[in-house]
Formats: structure tokens, sequence, C-alpha cells
């Protein structure tokens, strides 16, 4: 079945339809990634947004039960060149076209993706919405125009109740503010005794629950539209080490403040270099985001840079002057990518340790 892509530029792509039957709209942004569709769709931080993916044949290893970031898939719908009905991989268990139909998500393939990538990479994002091709695409796109941002997202991925995952380890209070399964999973392996809370948890709770270390995860969005998890860092630094991923690495910017702001389509891919500043290493990282802690803003506070986008000199890492506080941009527990930074989490381990050392000597 035919149907459309309608942008809020006026740009129209037809495709044909699969997953499921449905008009959806959306934020269109473009993943670089060769392989991972299945993790990229279950990512918390693609929430209302329409993902198009530039490799061009999509779906034909399936879906299976472990590479789920997420039980519930949050995006807005999928754009391919090419999807593949049919899969065959041994880890198949099925398509990506029945799992997105009983999801509720729509996709469309037939679409040049790479006239759509060269779009945004030239505009910006654009909203848009897949319907279909019965619909009035002037009114759609006045529709668009007028449609504001999203900013509730964190609060419609984030666990709405604390839980427990026990270990024998170091108790980690991971800030759920759209967490992907990769990162627990990461903490699980190194023992730690973790506790999921809410993205608007406060640092009094937090600290309540006998934290040694808070990490504060991912998620989706503008970093300004969760002053709580702001507040919430802000009070926590000094008191317990903290570890910030993604979203969490803008919000320790925003408590320290340093602004942010965002980039013209962002970064979103398995390919990312960055820099450590002090050794010179090279990591090929992650990403997802589309806000970017702002250069310029840290000066004054009491964060450093520790790492540096190598394509565009964004700022990838930071670590804060005083406390045992530190975050990355990008992703270290990868799925999909490579694990270049993976090291991160034990450096977090460390940091635990380190503190707990320091207050036993006290």
């Amino acid at each position: 079945m035919k149907k459309q892509l309608i942008l809020e530029n006026g740009e129209v792509l037809i495709g044909v339809g699969f997953g499921a039957d449905q008009q959806m709209s959306g934020e269109v942004v473009f993943n670089t990634g060769m392989t991972g569709y299945q993790e990229i769709l279950s990512d918390p931080s693609y929430c209302g947004q329409i993902v198009t993916l530039t490799y061009p044949l999509i779906g034909n290893y399936g879906i299976n039960r472990d590479d789920f970031e997420s039980i519930s898939p949050a995006i807005h719908g999928l754009i391919v060149r090419e999807v593949e009905l049919a899969p065959s991989h041994w880890r198949n268990e099925e398509s990506l076209d029945t799992l997105l139909r009983a999801k509720g998500i729509p996709g469309l393939s037939g679409i040049d993706t790479r006239k759509l990538t060269r779009m945004i990479r030239e505009v910006g994002t654009l909203k848009g919405r897949i319907c279909s091709m019965d619909v009035n695409v002037d009114e759609v796109v006045q529709e668009l125009k007028d449609s504001a941002p999203l900013q509730d997202q964190v609060s419609r991925v984030s666990t709405k109740d604390p839980y427990h995952v026990p270990g024998k380890g170091k108790r980690v209070v991971l800030v759920d503010c759209g967490m992907k399964h990769g990162i627990l999973l990461e903490l699980i392996e190194r023992n730690c005794d973790v506790v999921v809370v809410p993205y608007n948890t406060s640092a009094e709770e937090i600290i309540r629950l006998g934290a040694d270390g808070v990490l504060v995860s991912n998620g989706p969005g503008n970093p300004q539209d969760v002053p709580e998890t702001i507040q919430t860092v802000k009070d926590l630094l000094g008191k317990v080490p903290l570890f910030g991923i993604c979203l969490g690495h803008q919000l320790l910017a925003l408590a320290t403040g340093a602004t942010t702001s965002k980039l013209r389509f962002g970064h979103r891919g398995s390919n990312h270099p960055i820099r450590e500043i002090s050794t010179g290493a090279i990591d090929i990282t992650a990403q997802n985001h589309g806000y970017t802690v702002d250069h310029d803003s840290l000066e004054g506070t009491n964060l450093i840079i520790t790492h540096i986008a190598v394509n565009d000199e964004t700022v990838e890492g930071l670590a804060h002057k005083e406390y045992p506080a530190f975050s990355v941009q990008y992703h270290p527990e990868a799925n999909p990518g490579p694990h270049d930074a993976n090291h991160l989490f034990d450096q977090f381990m460390t940091l635990m340790n380190q503190t707990q050392t320091a207050n036993v000597l006290a």
C-alpha cells in the first residue's frame, strides 16, 4: 500500500507502507549505523521521532528477544530504502514488519533515504508525518508548522516506579531518563546492586537509598525540559560519585551553570570518533543526541572538558574540578556500536571505590 512522508517544508516522499497501518507525526532524524536496527528502534532516546536509516537494506536478520534496549519502543516511525519481509538468521524470531505492527509503529520503505538525509543535513531536522495518500498535503504541512515540539518525552519513557536489580557489589542508583538496557547490563556485569528510579526522584531520596554512586542515563528531548533532574544532579554533587551518559551529560552541565543548544541535525550512528584531550587517544563511539553542551558556557563553571568530537569539535566529555563527577555525550555501552569506550564503566567503579576509601580515612 502506497504511503507518503510529508515534511513541514512542503517536501513529499512517496513509498510503500509496512508495519502498523496508521498515521504518525514526529521529528525526522537519521541514523548512519549499518546494523543494529532493533536496538535503534527500541532506544527510548528516539521517543517522538521518525527515524531514517541510511543503510539501504533493513530487516534482513529479523528481530530476536535479546537485542531490545527497552520493552516498548517509543519511536513514531521508521523510514528505510528497502525492507526485508522474510529475514534469514539463526537468531531470528519475527520480522521487523510484524514487530512494528504489534507495537503500533508505522514504517515506510522505497524512500530515497540519501535524498532525505542530505535534506536534513542542509536545513536541519524537520517535523514530518507518515500518512496515507488521500490526505490534503497543504493542510498537513500547516499542521506540522503549527505544532509545538514535544516537551514531555522523558516522563513518557522513564520508569514510573523504582525497582531493584539485586547484586552483591556497589549500590548504584540509576536515574532513568530513558535508560537503555545496555547500561543496566554493564552495571550488572560488574556485580552492582542497582536501584532504578524515575527521572524526578529527589537527591534526598537517592541518598536515603544508600547510594555508593549515581548514574544519570540517556534520554530523549531537550535537557532543559527536565528541571527536576537538573535540580537532583545539582543537589547530589559532592555527596556521591556521579556518572552521566548522553542526556545525563547535558544535565550535569546545566546543573553547574553551563548551557545547552540544539544541533542542526544531531549525532546518530555507530562510528563517531572522539578524542580524549589528556592522552590524544581516539575512540569510535555510538551516539544518539540532538543537543550539545555549549563550549563557551563552560568557562567560569567547575567543569573541565575531557573529550571532544573529532568531526565538529563539540563537547563530548566533562569532569568536575572538585567533586567525583564526570560525564560523556556518547554511549559507552554501545548497543549497537563499538565498545571502545566500555572502560568508562570501570572508571565509574574506580571512582566509587576511591570515594569510599577517602571517606573511611577521613
